[in-house]
């Protein structure tokens, strides 16, 4: 069991013309998100309720690691990313999330594939709603969920980031 004695470790970081709040509990990572994105109260909420504790804004060996992994992603070093996760949300939100992680570097998928890939493929709203609940972006791809139609629908970071970052991907 978790102890309630850690607190959130947090770090502002920008890049790709935008901030984003990286957090770390213990030695795991446990947000990577957009600072100002839409919902950004109730996705602290749901980390500080789930983890019965609250943030600290201080340095951390992880969120540090993190940004130079990250650094690396962005100049189109690093494909993979090898950070252990800490995911907070409900089983079926775990699941939707880890079926995230085995989407390709550069490869896109609906959320009818990802509710398939769970072999859940009546729950493709609940999928999507997993999919926007993601607090680790980008090291867990929800950005390479698209619309069956092939093009860019919803993202905490913005279409425009979501399209620099498959982009990025795709070069």
């Amino acid at each position: 069991m978790l102890t309630s004695a850690k607190k959130i470790c947090i770090k502002y970081y920008k890049a790709l013309g935008t901030e984003f709040i990286l957090g770390s509990y213990g030695d795991c990572l446990c947000l990577l998100d957009y600072r100002y994105r839409k919902n950004r109260e109730g996705l602290d909420r749901r980390l500080q309720k789930g983890l019965n504790t609250t943030y600290s804004e201080e340095d951390s060996v992880v969120i540090d690691e993190t940004i130079k992994q990250l650094e690396a992603y962005f100049k189109q070093e690093r494909t993979h990313f090898d950070i252990k996760l800490l995911m907070v949300g409900t089983e079926f939100q775990k699941s939707v999330w880890n079926a995230l992680l085995n989407i390709a570097y550069g490869k896109t998928a609906s959320y009818l594939d990802l509710a398939k890939s769970i072999e859940n493929k009546k729950a493709v709203r609940a999928v999507a709603n997993a999919n926007g609940a993601n607090a680790i972006s980008i090291i867990i791809p929800c950005h390479r969920i698209i619309g069956t139609n092939g093009k860019l629908i919803g993202y905490a970071g913005g279409l425009e980031t979501k399209e620099k970052l498959l982009n990025l991907e795709k070069s």
